[in-house]
């Protein structure tokens, strides 16, 4: 039925994991890794999406869904967002796992007790909450290049025009227990000289089509009751604006992502992934050699 409704996706050695939880997801990511791990040569493509506790939020996410058929693992304790994904997914024949239920229906009929419905119930005070904690305080105190001289203790840092996502996906990767912080590129007003010589983290760039650009600073000028015709909105200038970011990235041999048709979500899971295979390749450097001689 899958491959009936989704030809141009139903490839055998390619799957499309959408992970949804009220918390942070961390427990369906090692779910999601373990299962994954039984199967040979299987393309995995994580879609995370943590602190779902709304309506709009799940309506959003199944859009993503029906654009990325695969399969979805979830942990909702509301009943009502529950009962949605699951006949969306039902709707859609889109196969859909709650992976705790057996465990905790087990313990329920053991136990003689009803479980609590509370989101993120099951993660407790431990080393990991409190190194998430310090993250999320690292990100927000280094927002749009603010205190640069600390830079050295981030994960990632993430460089682009303005708005680019910049913030919003800087927050997202502290939730997932990393210290981000962002910086802005103007070209008239070059960013602090520790950018290029920074040793632990992964600077990432960031950038947009320029036509898309103008569109997201337009509405922002509106919102905020600004006239909408500057040069911050002039496509020619923007289009020389992010030029001059791309050859930043360029000379610096920085990773960059396109944001232009990417979610915030999506977003962060291709910087985690960056992020994941540069610790790979430091801790296996012959094996990551190996790997860039074959390509």
């Amino acid at each position: 039925m899958f491959c009936r409704l989704y030809p141009q996706t139903c490839d055998m050695n390619r799957l499309n994991l959408h992970l949804l939880s009220d918390s942070t997801g961390e427990t369906l990511e090692h779910i999601g890794k373990a299962a994954i791990a039984q199967f040979e040569n299987v393309e995995t493509i994580r879609h995370f999406w943590p602190m779902v506790r709304s309506e709009q939020h799940l309506e959003r996410i199944i859009e993503e869904i029906v654009r990325n058929p695969g399969i979805v693992l979830f942990t909702l304790a509301n009943p009502a967002l529950r009962k949605k994904l699951e006949k969306s997914c039902r709707a859609l024949s889109i196969p859909y796992v709650a992976p705790l239920d057996a465990v905790t229906d087990a313990m329920s009929n053991l136990l003689g007790q009803e479980m609590r419905n509370r989101p993120g119930r099951k993660h407790i005070l431990d080393e990991a909450y409190f190194a998430r904690i310090d993250a999320i305080q690292f990100t927000i105190a280094h927002d749009d290049g603010v205190g640069w001289e600390n830079w050295e203790e981030a994960d990632i840092v993430l460089a682009g025009v303005s708005r680019t996502s910049k913030t919003p996906t800087s927050i997202y990767l502290a939730n997932r227990g990393y210290k981000a912080a962002n910086i802005p590129l103007v070209p008239e007003s070059p960013p602090p000289d520790s950018l290029f010589h920074l040793k632990h983290p992964m600077v990432v760039g960031l950038t947009t089509s320029p036509e898309r650009l103008v569109q997201v600073r337009r509405n922002r000028l509106l919102t905020l009751n600004q006239a909408p015709e500057t040069a911050y909105v002039d496509l020619d200038e923007v289009s020389s604006e992010v030029a001059h970011a791309r050859r930043l990235f360029a000379d610096n041999d920085w990773p960059v992502i396109d944001v232009t048709r990417r979610s915030i979500e999506e977003t962060a899971a291709a910087i985690i992934n960056l992020y994941q295979e540069r610790i790979k390749a430091e801790a296996y450097p012959a094996q990551s050699q190996r790997a860039q001689d074959q390509a």
